[in-house]
């Protein structure tokens, strides 16, 4: 009976040892990074003052996919963030922009906006937001059911858009910041109350402290040569300045404009690097007790604001990344530290690129220009009550988008094509209209392939307004008074982003072959053998796996 006994302990201790051997080798975290308005050419473009250890530790140990386009239009932040962590498109996932129109009702929607839901850490709207727009799954859920929900997944950005999305719809928890109170917050979608430690964080006031501190550049201002004279027509300034010049007195500012004036310096990007790593030692990411993989979503969002505002020409934006660089070295060392070099594995992308200010562009002798929308929405009004008896037949021109009031062309028993051929013939004699495309209309056929696949992936029938318009190169909607840049056109310059895989899994190299950014998510299921998102339409990326 004792040899039995023994017998039958030994079989099911190597059964055991045979089942965990047979478990698929992963990452202790996964952490994602999305640089805000990152362009591509940004990691070369500043290459000389980047230190070892941030932007060129990625470069020399990864690999980077130099080529790597974003495959639809509009080219926003909500879409983006969307787009990399689902593997799929707006058509599917349905995050047609930041804001849209409901086409049924003319009902105006934020991509996070969940009313069915209170925030946790706020009284304030700003806490009812939750992924619950969002149609497909993410990545993120994929390792969530792969692993019967053992493994951690949180997402942090000071946009709540970028902390949301990502983290999908399952999620462990979701932060963003909040302007009035300068805290993170979260909403009830996640959790009752804020984590003990995250109240703690937000008692040090840190978006008080590094306002107080005031915004100079990193080094002598001189040394920025890859940069336009500081003082110049393209940037914005805030109420009480002179000049859109430095030092900018954030301890100064902040009297007007409170705590978010953070999100427009460099240290909204450290603000947010040092909540990340507070998860990292409070939420022990990458150190789950089931042995399972975490995953640590990151959106960086001060880069995006900083370009708005001053454009991708100032020094605030190259002084921006460099501050950026020594931020990176320093997360990557805390994950060398908590969660051991060789056991995680990052990638660095961004949910979009951005124009050069059409003035700028212009004054150096290069074409380019406004779309002046306000006008052409005017004009639009003028000529529909002239021809159909109303001048609200047209809600709006969000996303480069005609949105039609369905509902009044309706009860007005107008032909609905006829109202949209009025408008596409209207809209081709505006400046800087390079096509206007009915999107269930037969015309597509007339604009280079490339282009069409962009504007089909974009198109969410429920969500996306009936007719696309195409701005001409180096056009944007604004006028000459919008200082910084923008984005959200399908040029290269909104769509060229970078992309950096390092760590656990990958090997070094890099490739010119082209991408896309819907290949992200599939080649993170691939590395962690879990099942790709439900509306992905990427391929893995196997050079970087070693394939």
């Amino acid at each position: 009976m004792r040899k039995l006994i023994i017998t039958a302990i030994l079989g099911v201790t190597c059964t055991f040892q045979s089942f965990a051997q047979s478990k698929p080798a992963r990452p202790k975290l996964v952490v994602g990074l999305m640089v805000d308005q990152m362009r591509w050419d940004y990691l070369y473009r500043f290459a000389d003052r980047f230190g070892q250890d941030g932007f060129n530790r990625l470069l020399d140990d990864g690999f980077t996919c130099e080529n790597t386009i974003i495959n639809y239009i509009p080219t926003y932040t909500a879409v983006g963030h969307s787009t990399v962590y689902t593997g799929s498109v707006p058509s599917i996932h349905g995050i047609a922009g930041n804001d849209w129109v409901i086409q049924a009702t003319g009902e105006p929607m934020y991509c996070t906006q969940d009313n069915n839901v209170t925030g946790v850490g706020t009284s304030s709207r700003e806490g009812q937001q939750s992924p619950r727009n969002l149609l497909a799954s993410t990545v993120t859920d994929q390792l969530k059911l792969a692993t019967n929900f053992q493994s951690k997944v949180i997402g942090i950005s000071i946009k709540d858009r970028g902390g949301i999305l990502p983290a999908g719809h399952f999620a462990d928890a979701a932060y963003w910041f909040e302007s009035k109170s300068g805290n993170w917050i979260s909403s009830s979608f996640y959790m009752d109350k804020l984590p003990s430690w995250v109240d703690t964080f937000n008692k040090k006031k840190l978006a008080d402290k590094y306002l107080k501190e005031d915004w100079n550049t990193l080094y002598p201002i001189e040394t920025y040569t890859n940069s336009i004279a500081d003082d110049n027509n393209y940037e914005g300034k805030w109420p009480g300045e002179e000049s859109p010049t430095f030092p900018r007195k954030t301890s100064e500012l902040m009297k007007d404009v409170g705590y978010e004036l953070i999100k427009t310096t460099p240290a909204g990007n450290q603000f947010t690097l040092d909540f990340a790593e507070e998860i990292l030692h409070n939420e022990q990411m990458g150190k789950n007790a089931t042995g399972n993989t975490d995953f640590l979503c990151v959106s960086l969002s001060a880069t995006d604001y900083v370009g708005h505002r001053y454009s991708l020409s100032a020094i605030e934006i190259e002084d921006t990344y460099l501050r950026l660089d020594q931020q990176i070295a320093d997360f990557l060392h805390t994950l060398d530290e908590q969660v051991g070099k060789g056991n995680y594995t990052i990638f660095l992308t961004a949910d979009h690129a951005a124009s050069y200010n059409p003035m700028y562009y212009t004054d150096q002798k290069g074409n380019g220009g406004y779309l002046f929308t306000r006008q052409i929405q005017n004009n639009l009004k003028d000529l529909l009550l002239e021809k159909f008896g109303s001048d609200k037949l047209v809600r709006s021109l969000t996303n480069y988008q005609v949105h039609l009031n369905y509902p009044l062309i309706d009860s007005l028993k107008l032909d609905e094509q006829a109202v949209k051929t009025t408008i596409i013939n209207q809209l081709y004699k505006e400046p800087g209209v390079a096509y206007v495309v009915d999107m269930e209309g037969g015309q597509n056929m007339f604009i280079p392939a490339p282009l069409r696949e962009k504007i089909i992936n974009g198109y969410n029938r429920k969500n996306s307004g009936a007719i696309q318009i195409v701005a001409e190169p180096q056009w944007y909607a604004g006028t000459p008074r919008s200082p910084g840049t923008t984005h959200g056109v399908w040029s290269p310059y909104d769509s060229h982003i970078p992309l950096i895989f390092m760590g656990w899994g990958i090997e070094h190299g890099q490739s010119n072959r082209a991408v896309e950014s819907v290949d992200i998510a599939p080649t993170i299921a691939s590395l962690l053998h879990i099942m790709e998102p439900n509306g992905n339409i990427g391929k893995p990326i196997v050079e970087v796996l070693g394939q």
